[in-house]
């Protein structure tokens, strides 16, 4: 699964991207900056994630608004926390395994 994190510290990033690897899934990064390309950076995560991480204490009001909207208008699952380390990610990669695991027991 591709899940999209929006806000944050950015000096987490890493090891956020690796914890969700080692649960079998890809994390993109986006600090919640909208000036520039940012907006057209966030659009385009939002597009391609599966699930969306999105963390409103470190972000801009543009940046959370926006991720509502376009979780809202693609169907895209999402999480809207004030704040989420890696302790919360954990428990959020574990229920993300339960779904999974349960979606596979109910199609066989």
């Amino acid at each position: 699964m591709r899940i999209g994190w929006i806000g944050g510290l950015t000096r987490n990033e890493a090891q956020l991207a690796r914890m969700a690897q080692w649960a079998g899934h890809t994390l993109d990064f986006h600090s919640g900056e909208m000036s520039g390309s940012g907006a057209d950076q966030l659009r385009r995560l939002i597009e391609r994630a599966d699930f969306v991480v999105l963390v409103t204490e470190i972000n801009s009001h543009g940046a959370v608004i926006l991720t509502k909207k376009m979780c809202h208008r693609l169907g895209r699952g999402s999480l809207v926390t004030r704040s989420c380390g890696t302790g919360r990610f954990q428990s959020l990669l574990d229920v993300l395994a339960i779904r999974s695991d349960r979606t596979l027991a109910a199609a066989s």
